[in-house]
């Protein structure tokens, strides 16, 4: 039987923007018929993706997210001696194994992008250039099906990866499947953006020359208590990093970590919006995960959001429970204002999914 974990968090934002829309507004839902704030679930996992606990806590195991691989390539043959020709054909031959090379630009002929955006691990990076050096040694590079095996991996040990997938178009033998869902993040609550009118003043401008302000611009910020959700196959996960249940361990760390301390960064120097999880819920059991959402379709209300927030996911929770049975087979709380658990305890909480680990 599958094994999932499941967070719900609620988190405070202040007044801020830190994912706007095409309009440098901040993004928006609606939900059960009530205008609602949202951060995207990309912009939330690249938020843990360069947070702290991933960059710092998982040094060595973190991928690339790049169109950049074959250029990364050619300058690795330049830098070894190979003359600019060469480099540039290898590398095209070597980068197509993570999606289909673009055509030469007029403006930087000895570049190469990929048109994939793709997720690319230590591994095979390092295999890559390995590649490259035989060929650059004389080797003959292998055939495409050759090339891509010997390049590529469907499991190692890059944990962003294992956690939230990849698609390689060209290669779909080589996709990974994501172990981790991550939700929009919405208010609990009836919110939305405002617009903020402001000037800047010339500090070299004299009051007696022109008492206004040098530039007029306008902004939009907004805040609320979010709800945010996410669920982890604990059993893919380690598949995904070829079986390696330490290593899946050090990433629910960090992923619960992460999740109560990142934050999208847009407008953060304008903001300093710094926010941490008021109140995290996380389950572990082998029920099919449901989200709690519904908990927020009527909007709560009242002088205290966060706390109202608080008492309708908990509800939603135990009337699921009721209907359905038991969701998870242990729960553990950290609520901050009530002084209820700790996020260490959390940590170790969600690496216990995966079982006793090695000392």
């Amino acid at each position: 039987m599958t094994t999932f974990l499941q967070l719900h968090l609620l988190t405070a934002y202040p007044p801020s923007n830190p994912n706007r829309d095409d309009q440098g507004r901040p993004k928006q839902a609606t939900v059960g018929g009530a205008p609602r704030l949202r951060l995207s679930s990309q912009s939330i996992k690249r938020a843990l993706r360069i947070s702290p606990p991933f960059q710092q806590g998982l040094a060595g195991h973190m991928g690339q997210r790049t169109k950049l691989m074959a250029n990364e390539v050619r300058r690795h043959l330049i830098e070894r001696g190979a003359d600019a020709e060469t480099a540039r054909k290898t590398a095209e031959e070597i980068g197509k194994v993570f999606g289909k090379i673009e055509a030469a630009d007029k403006k930087r002929p000895d570049a190469l992008h990929g048109t994939t955006l793709a997720f690319i691990s230590p591994d095979e990076r390092a295999f890559a250039l390995e590649l490259a050096d035989k060929a650059f040694a004389g080797e003959a590079l292998p055939t495409d099906k050759d090339l891509a095996r010997t390049v590529l991996r469907t499991a190692d040990g890059a944990v962003d990866i294992a956690m939230f997938g990849r698609m390689l178009a060209d290669n779909p033998g080589f996709n990974r499947e994501a172990a981790v869902q991550v939700s929009h993040a919405i208010t609990t609550h009836r919110a939305q953006s405002e617009d903020d009118y402001f000037t800047a003043v010339d500090d070299l401008k004299r009051r007696d020359d022109d008492a206004g302000g040098a530039h007029l611009g306008e902004h939009s910020f907004g805040s609320g208590v979010y709800y945010l959700y996410a669920c982890v196959n604990c059993d893919l996960l380690v598949e995904n990093l070829a079986g390696d249940r330490d290593l899946a361990a050090r990433g629910l760390r960090a992923l619960v970590q992460a999740m109560a301390t990142a934050t999208p960064s847009g407008k953060q120097n304008s903001h300093a919006h710094r926010p941490r999880a008021g109140h995290i819920r996380a389950e572990i059991g082998s029920a099919t995960p449901r989200d709690l959402t519904g908990a927020f379709f009527s909007p709560v209300k009242g002088e205290d959001l966060l706390e109202a927030s608080v008492t309708a996911l908990t509800d939603m929770a135990s009337a699921i429970d009721e209907a359905y049975g038991p969701a998870a087979d242990r729960v553990q709380i950290m609520d901050v204002r009530a002084r209820q658990g700790t996020l260490a305890g959390l940590e170790a909480f969600a690496a216990s999914a995966l079982g006793p680990q090695d000392d």
